[in-house]
């Protein structure tokens, strides 16, 4: 009888696996720990030096440290390389979660900071955990997902909200118009106020004044509750130790006679 060929190793040896994913997080948690208020800015990895995104993320990264932020990047090239560019030479902390890719993805040389990681998801648990904010440049498939990322962990609740701001109105815009049209207005897959988890803007002073005024707000508001508070706050409601809320187990429905 043939025997079809296995899709994946021998499960005895894949359990080993788990020892690998174990020391990113320890060895990223050990790390990122120490960073303080950071905010994680992604954008395309094709822009060069001479391109205005480019310049525009360098100067961001700059004035972000002016505002007692860090930076967080992918640590590529591109946006990551310019935002990182512009805290290092800022005198900030400039972090850089870097990725083995089978195409070698190469370093930039400004971080002060560096990790790397084999897993894509331990990876973004560094970026959600860590970050206050988050800056989205005009990107691909990689800026999409981590922006997906954060509108949903946000939507759903399952992250405390956060500041998230889309940068260059002529790239992000026309996707707006499709989440007001198509999914809000058509489909109805999403709620009004969803629309409302991100601002839009095409200036680097004014997107990072928002990111300062609404963490601040966020500050102002926070308020760290005695003992006999915490064992008071829902389960649901209090945050786990990758930076999300622990929420509620999803209920069960018995199925009756089909």
């Amino acid at each position: 009888m043939h025997t079809p060929p296995r899709l994946y190793r021998d499960p005895s040896q894949e359990t080993w696996r788990l020892f690998r994913i174990m020391a990113e997080f320890v060895e990223g948690f050990e790390a990122m720990s120490g960073v303080g208020q950071a905010v994680s800015v992604f954008g395309s990895a094709r822009a060069g030096p001479d391109e205005p995104h480019y310049q525009q993320a360098e100067r961001l990264g700059a004035r972000l440290v002016e505002r007692d932020f860090a930076v967080i990047t992918g640590g590529g090239p591109g946006i990551m390389e310019a935002a990182n560019k512009g805290a290092f030479v800022a005198g900030g902390t400039s972090v850089g979660l870097n990725i083995t890719l089978p195409h070698e993805q190469e370093a930039n040389a400004f971080q002060n900071i560096s990790l790397e990681f084999h897993y894509f998801f331990v990876r973004k648990v560094m970026f959600v955990k860590y970050c206050v904010g988050m800056v989205c440049f005009p990107g691909g498939f990689g800026t999409m997902d981590e922006f997906f990322e954060a509108m949903t962990l946000v939507q759903t609740g399952k992250s405390p909200v956060y500041p998230v701001v889309l940068f260059d109105s002529r790239f992000w815009l026309p996707m707006v118009k499709y989440f007001r049209e198509t999914m809000l207005e058509q489909y109805r897959t999403i709620s009004p106020g969803d629309l409302d988890l991100f601002k839009v803007t095409d200036d680097v002073d004014e997107a990072v004044d928002h990111l300062r005024v609404c963490v601040n707000r966020a500050l102002a508001d926070l308020r760290h509750p005695s003992d006999a508070e915490e064992v008071r706050i829902p389960y649901e409601q209090r945050i786990s130790g990758e930076g999300t809320r622990y929420g509620r187990p999803p209920s069960r429905r018995t199925l009756g006679p089909i």
